[in-house]
């Protein structure tokens, strides 16, 4: 029994509760562990309704992999979540909206392992004078996915058609088409591409930089700010903006102050599995403690001093609970932060359901633009 669990039988029995009745409010998995994420009452019916439409309001399925399957048997499990993902990518495709008041380029600029790195650069066209710029790092575990899928692109372009440039990085993935690079390939790609992006200013008219992702993305451009400082280019960073970031490395054994790892497990994400893209981005564990690996093992001297930051989490997400424990962290350190739950939501929704949830993807949308603009 451990000092949670003692602590518990100790009230109840003085205030004559039993376990069972209290566990049956605990939300999520913490009150019944066979809750899905289809029957939690906290979810946007909206939500629910696209995962209906779409045949992904069923039970899911257990995870072939964890942390303790090979290497190997990892890798081959992200080429199948990517195989995945690619139907999904055909069928938004035939309905990508337009963005008539956007330009929409590419550059191919080299890393500073000499790697090439693919660029997508989004400029509003009815912008005069200087304008703030956003550098965004996609999602997929650091190991999976591309800034090209349909998703990034209708986020990118969304971010831009309110008068902000961007600037998505195609980095190398610890897995799937785009690897295998484990860490720190794809940081690295992360941080030639912000240099690149702010020897630019001039050129492009940018007003100030803010690093922003999502997921595995919200990992790197937090871990962009801790390398920054460490390397002492930090100035070129104006801001952070992480939104459901996945920082801890934790997912082996879940620590119990990151309640939301059971709470939500299977909402979505499967913590066995990010175990096992854990694996795929550091195979031998041997950056496990690194905060360049893992945001969340920066100690207080690695934080003090960075830009301010974001720190946007899903409610209905496994990895919400790290997410806001990183945004203390920062608060801690004296970092200018802001915490920011997103209800009804899990992992990434707000801004992957444009059309069923607009005016959750619009606030996300504002909150991110402004953010930008207040650093100018």
């Amino acid at each position: 029994m451990n000092w949670g669990e003692l602590r518990f039988c100790l009230i109840s029995n003085f205030i004559g509760v039993e376990m069972s009745d209290f566990l049956k409010y605990l939300p999520g998995r913490l009150g019944n562990p066979d809750s899905l994420l289809n029957v939690d009452k906290r979810l946007d019916p909206r939500i629910l309704a696209a995962y209906k439409a779409a045949g992904m309001d069923g039970p899911p399925e257990e995870s072939p992999v964890s942390a303790e399957s090979s290497y190997e048997e990892c890798l081959a499990h992200c080429v199948d979540m990517e195989s995945n993902s690619t139907m999904i990518n055909m069928m938004m495709s035939q309905n990508m909206p337009e963005f008539p008041s956007v330009e929409s380029t590419t550059e191919t600029i080299k890393g500073v392992d000499a790697n090439d790195i693919l660029l997508y650069i989004h400029r509003p066209k009815d912008v005069a004078g200087k304008m703030p710029c956003v550098v965004h790092t996609h999602g997929g575990g650091m190991v999976i996915l591309k800034a090209s899928d349909p998703t990034y692109q209708i986020w990118r372009n969304s971010i831009a058609a309110k008068g902000v440039m961007v600037v998505g990085v195609e980095f190398r993935n610890g897995g799937g088409e785009l690897g295998n690079h484990p860490f720190p390939a794809g940081l690295n790609d992360c941080c030639s591409a912000i240099r690149w992006t702010a020897e630019r200013k001039t050129e492009f008219g940018i007003s100030s930089i803010v690093v922003s992702g999502e997921s595995g993305g919200g990992n790197l451009c937090a871990a962009t700010a801790l390398k920054a400082k460490q390397e002492g280019w930090l100035e070129e960073i104006s801001g952070v903006y992480a939104m459901c970031p996945y920082v801890s490395g934790a997912y082996a054994d879940p620590p119990e102050d990151l309640l939301s790892l059971r709470e939500n497990d299977q909402y979505m994400l499967d913590v066995s599995m990010m175990g096992a893209l854990a694996k795929v981005y550091d195979p031998e564990g041997k950056h496990s403690s690194s905060p360049l690996a893992w945001p969340l093992r920066a100690q207080k001297t690695d934080l003090e001093g960075l830009p301010p930051h974001v720190i946007s989490v899903n409610e209905l997400d496994p990895l919400r609970d790290e997410g806001l424990a990183y945004y203390r962290k920062l608060v801690g350190a004296g970092v200018s932060a802001v915490g920011r739950t997103i209800h009804g939501t899990p992992h990434g929704a707000d801004m992957a359901f444009p059309e069923q949830v607009p005016e959750v993807f619009e606030s996300t949308l504002r909150d991110l633009v402004g953010f930008a603009h207040s650093l100018s």
